[in-house]
């Protein structure tokens, strides 16, 4: 067997370097939305669109290109895609120009999201691999938590932006200087065998199970704070800060799913960690103040904050010839749970229905939770077949 050519922990620490960076790309617009819309009179509004479609295409792109060409040259590539919209975001004022700036950056995110969690699976085995996609999930709360901080305490949000530009550039320096896993076999890479794929019911089932996770997320994620503003006597900035304490629970689950998964097996750990996140639920319904909506948000964030882990290992060791192509598919599926479930949520805001909030949220853990096992079922055979 042919030596490694690459330092699994240099790998580890560039991916987790890069989710960091995806969680800043998500997040990115939300404190700042509001002062682009006043700078450009009006307009910016319809940037987190832009930023949704290259997120999208990233995504559906990452899988096939790192399978068949390796993952160096494009980790590269989409960070260099992420600063120039960070830098655009910076400097521009014209709307087109952030247009571009924010599609950029969408599609660089895409492929961040994805290609860090195929590289993290190809270069760590079954025993490792989900305890190692936690950690790395965790990042990306490191991310997003550092970008809101940053413009929660500096008012000039040139500064934050201008920040994480020198911070990735460094980190670029460093993905150039590191080896990386080599290109997939080229007879395991075909468009062929990429769409045969989807033949098997345990990529998709699982990849249902992210449809919810991701409607779960994003949902949760836009609306959590107007649900509060709505039905609570919260104000505007105790129910923002709810969305901190989401992140910061997800980031507590995320470091020590590894251990915990080691004792629970991944089947209960994402059992205990769905139940969790339905007491949040519960919770998250029935608060009236600061402090419930606080311990609701953060139960929540814990109990979410198992599921992509825990479902990428299990796609990541089924298929591992074609685990990026794998891996696109799933988070392609997912984001569509998540235009799916703001779609609703949006839909029914707007006719003053906000307890859809809730009721979709404890959908999607209840839908989840039912899904998990019948895919496990078939997850034993595919890895047969591979």
């Amino acid at each position: 067997m042919a030596a490694k050519q690459y330092n699994t922990t240099s790998v580890f620490v560039a991916a987790c370097a890069g989710m960091a960076f995806f969680g800043v790309t998500m997040l990115s617009l939300a404190p700042i939305l509001g002062k682009l819309n006043a700078l450009v009179g009006e307009g910016a509004l319809s940037l987190p669109s832009t930023m949704s479609i290259g997120i999208i295409l990233g995504t559906v792109l990452f899988g096939p290109v790192v399978d068949r060409f390796g993952y160096k040259g494009l980790l590269i590539a989409s960070s260099i895609l992420a600063l120039a919209g960070i830098q655009g975001l910076a400097h521009f004022t014209h709307l087109p120009l952030l247009h571009g700036s924010m599609f950029c950056l969408g599609l660089g995110g895409g492929i961040l999201n994805g290609l860090t969690n195929a590289v993290v699976s190809d270069i760590y085995d079954d025993d490792k691999r989900g305890g190692r996609l936690g950690v790395l999930g965790a990042f990306y709360c490191i991310g997003a938590l550092l970008w809101t901080l940053l413009n929660y305490f500096i008012a000039d949000y040139n500064i934050p932006l201008n920040a994480i530009s020198v911070v990735m550039a460094l980190f670029i320096v460093f993905f150039c200087v590191t080896a990386f896993p080599k290109a997939k076999p080229s007879g395991s890479v075909s468009v062929s065998k990429s769409l045969g794929l989807l033949k098997y019911p345990a990529l998709l089932l699982f990849a249902v199970v992210l449809f919810f996770e991701s409607g779960f997320e994003g949902c949760s994620g836009s609306y959590t704070v107007e649900f509060f503003n709505q039905t609570t006597p919260m104000g505007t900035k105790a129910a923002t800060l709810a969305m901190t304490w989401f992140t910061v629970g997800m980031m507590a689950g995320r470091f020590p799913l590894g251990a915990i998964q080691h004792r629970l097996k991944a089947l209960g750990t994402l059992y205990t960690y769905l139940g969790v996140a339905l007491a949040g639920v519960v919770l998250f319904t029935l608060c009236n103040g600061p402090l419930g909506a606080y311990i609701a948000m953060a139960l929540i964030g814990f109990g979410v904050g198992a599921t992509f882990p825990v479902v990428l290992n299990y796609i990541g060791g089924a298929f591992r010839d074609q685990s990026g192509t794998a891996m696109s598919i799933a988070i392609f599926i997912a984001l569509l749970g998540q235009f799916t479930f703001n779609r609703l949520t949006g839909n029914a805001f707007a006719i003053g229905r906000y307890a859809t909030l809730p009721a979709l949220l404890f959908t999607a853990v209840v839908a989840m939770m039912i899904i998990v096992p019948i895919a496990l079922r078939f997850t034993k055979n595919t890895t047969k077949k591979q």
